[in-house]
């Protein structure tokens, strides 16, 4: 007997719905299955061997995040099928900042109410993500909360669990004064900051639409623009040169986020002249009047990534970078100070 419940569904959760959505995802979680995923959608969890060559001393490193307020961006568009790659990789550019290769990732994705078909488009980018990603979707959640949430809105969030070698995980006290930082290009805002930003434009369907000539685009395209997944070029780097740190430029920009990956007594001087500021940064600090210190506080500023290595092994590492597919150029150096970061 199929399982139906008439009287949950008069509640407001119907079943049915989530058996459609699987089946419609099915196709798009296809295209991230690897070697080590040994059990296919609708167990109670998810198996996946690790596969441990080349590993001496295995050490899982996981992570979780969401899309955050970007989300909005895609309900005004009626726009699903980005939102996932943003939640994959806000999940995996922070476990390859030790060094770990992401190795399967889970999604969680709550709604007012289960639309098969959107449900099966924000599962189409979490597939995306992961193939970007090169891990391996092995399972997730869809639950309705009717009552708790508009039926057309939802919420996104996601799990990944990396591997590395104890002796590979990346040791930031060995950065020292002289050592050089890259910047990794981003894609433009990422999946933070969003509450500013919708702060600063009033978010509408109509400004959405409207054509920025110095984006290329409209607004909305280029807001709901996914965060760019750096796993590959991070894993191109360690194979080819020391690295000494990474940081995932996230909520809280430069200031916040640099200084996580730094020894005491050290510090980033960043030279501002040097950062390639995407074109939304600089729409966004005009339109809402904001001042540079709180744009590095709090956007990427067109930097998704800050690597440290040695300035002998910069020119190396920048090719490795852009031989997998990224841009990445020299924006500062590491300094004998207590001040975390300096733009100047």
């Amino acid at each position: 007997m199929k399982s139906f419940s008439e009287s949950y569904k008069e509640a407001g959760v119907d079943v049915t719905a989530g058996y459609k959505a699987v089946e419609l995802m099915k196709a798009h979680v296809a295209r991230t299955m690897n070697k080590g995923v040994l059990s296919g959608l609708g167990g109670f969890g998810g198996l996946y061997e690790l596969d441990m060559t080349g590993i001496n001393k295995p050490v899982l490193v996981s992570g979780t995040d969401g899309v955050g307020t970007k989300i909005k961006i895609a309900f005004l568009l009626d726009k699903h099928d980005t939102v996932g790659i943003d939640c994959v990789a806000m999940c995996v550019n922070d476990v390859i900042c030790c060094g770990a290769k992401p190795q399967f990732f889970l999604d969680y994705i709550a709604c007012g109410k289960n639309f098969p078909e959107k449900i099966a488009q924000i599962v189409s980018g979490v597939a995306e993500g992961c193939v970007q990603a090169e891990c391996a979707l092995i399972g997730g959640e869809t639950a309705e909360h009717p009552g708790l949430m508009p039926e057309d809105e939802y919420d996104l969030a996601g799990f990944t669990v990396g591997v590395v070698d104890k002796d590979k995980i990346l040791d930031p006290s060995t950065q020292k004064a002289g050592d050089v930082m890259i910047a990794i290009k981003s894609s433009g805002v990422h999946s933070n900051g969003f509450s500013l930003v919708r702060k600063v434009f009033s978010v509408t369907e109509q400004n959405l639409a409207r054509h920025q000539s110095d984006l290329g685009a409209t607004l909305g395209e280029s807001l709901l623009t996914p965060t760019r997944i750096y796993v590959k070029a991070v894993m191109s780097l360690l194979d080819s040169v020391k690295v000494k740190s990474i940081s995932h430029i996230t909520g809280g920009g430069f200031y916040e986020n640099i200084p996580r990956s730094l020894p005491a007594g050290i510090s980033a001087k960043i030279d501002r002249s040097a950062v390639q500021v995407l074109p939304i940064f600089d729409l966004i600090a005009k339109t809402g009047k904001i001042p540079e210190r709180d744009m590095f506080n709090t956007f990427n500023m067109g930097v998704g990534m800050a690597v440290v290595v040695d300035k002998n092994d910069a020119d190396k590492a920048i090719s490795a970078i852009k031989a997998a597919g990224e841009d990445a150029y020299v924006m500062g150096e590491l300094v004998e100070s207590d001040e975390g970061v300096i733009i100047c």
